[in-house]
């Protein structure tokens, strides 16, 4: 997973209304409900039907740390898909969303101006049309950089030319060496 990809992931995880199960046979047990049993949620987490039946029963207290995060991620992934459908469908429609960010934004601008990249430290809102842009090019499986380049567009006519009112000479915005980067919506 690309920046921009854990950006909307930890986005839609602070969506959720009730927080995930916490204990290991807890989210055993919502996993063998979500995939109905103990030889499909071994496949997903890479190991035995055998050492899921055992954290189901609560022989195993503890998985090793390689497979506690798999399973925490796929416990995640599954966890109120109907909530995050919705907060994105919102975000798509009419709420549109925030990206903070420090990066280095670089540009293309008229003969007689500066374009040198430089840090810059934003916090800008994006419009709804973004949003939905950014959720069909992630569901696409689309790259990383594509997704920059989706987020560079927004902040070059949101930030940069202020929708219509300054800097139309200004033709592409690029965003490069992301310090860190946070989306919410």
């Amino acid at each position: 997973m690309g920046e921009i990809d854990d950006a909307i992931e930890r986005a839609d995880r602070e969506s959720f209304t009730r927080e995930p199960p916490k204990t290991l046979k807890g989210q055993i047990g919502y996993l063998l409900k979500q995939l109905g049993s103990a030889k499909a949620v071994a496949q997903e987490l890479g190991v035995t039907a055998d050492s899921v039946n055992r954290y189901r029963r609560g022989a195993r207290k503890h998985a090793r740390a390689d497979v506690a995060a798999k399973i925490d991620d796929a416990v995640r992934q599954r966890w109120q898909p109907q909530v995050r459908k919705r907060r994105q469908r919102q975000a798509a429609s009419t709420g549109g969303i925030t990206v903070e960010t420090r990066a280095r934004f670089g540009y293309s601008a008229a003969v007689g101006t500066t374009d040198d990249g430089r840090f810059r430290r934003l916090t800008v809102h994006l419009p709804a049309a973004y949003a939905q842009r950014l959720f069909d090019a992630r569901e696409t499986g689309a790259s990383d950089q594509r997704m920059r380049e989706i987020i560079a567009e927004g902040f070059k006519e949101v930030y940069f030319q202020d929708g219509g009112g300054r800097a139309m000479g200004l033709s592409d915005v690029t965003l490069n060496d992301i310090d860190y980067l946070d989306i919410d919506f």
